[in-house]
């Protein structure tokens, strides 16, 4: 590539709409132009613990991430190059062997819960956005998402927003909107926040 592309980070609460806000912006621009790369994808693989013991831990937490390799492959990707992007099999907690091929774009979208959380990924950001969203909706989202697409009972959902996700959305989530460039209400529901960032994207890449 001969311009260098731009970062863009997309934080907030599980079922914030950060997903939404990604896929628009994706529509906005076309899949030649913008590649969105999910945090989720990084998880740690803990395939050397129990399967009946994984359930017991705690994704939300900022070690749950593989920080330094999600670090290294968005430098990768910055600088031209292409990566092999993990792919989690949430159903089992793993990695799987296949990987997902991702070429350089002029504009690469990093969505997830800890985003803004780490200092290294905020400094490779030319925009930091932050989607706010009730949590009584966030968390209907969240048994909804849980039981359709990941085979949850409503019960073990409760029990884990309880134990782990709501803590460590108030400890870590929470405190990284302050790092935010944009924040955002109603998720992509706001036109006047989608355009916004479109504007200051198209900024960016003209000057560049």
């Amino acid at each position: 590539m001969s311009l260098s592309p731009i970062l863009i980070g997309i934080a907030g609460g599980t079922g914030s709409g950060k997903t939404s806000i990604a896929k628009k912006l994706l529509e906005e621009y076309g899949n030649g132009d913008v590649v969105v790369i999910e945090q989720d994808a990084y998880y740690r693989d803990i395939s050397n613990i129990p399967m009946e013991d994984r359930h017991l831990h705690n994704f939300d937490h900022p070690d749950a991430i593989d920080i330094e390799f999600f670090n290294k492959q968005l430098i990768s990707l910055i600088k031209g190059q292409i990566v092999e992007v993990p792919i989690y099999d949430f159903s089992t907690h793993s990695r799987l062997k296949d990987t997902k091929t991702v070429h350089p774009h002029r504009v690469i979208i990093v969505e997830g819960i800890l985003t803004l959380h780490y200092t290294i990924l905020r400094e490779l950001m030319d925009i930091k956005v932050f989607v706010d969203t009730p949590n009584d909706i966030r968390f209907i989202r969240r048994i909804s998402r849980d039981i359709d697409k990941r085979n949850r009972t409503v019960e073990s959902v409760i029990d884990q927003y309880l134990k782990t996700v709501r803590p460590m959305h108030e400890q870590f989530v929470e405190p990284s909107k302050y790092f935010a460039d944009i924040i955002i209400p109603e998720g992509s529901k706001n036109r006047v926040a989608i355009d916004l960032i479109r504007t200051k994207i198209n900024s960016i890449l003209n000057n560049k």
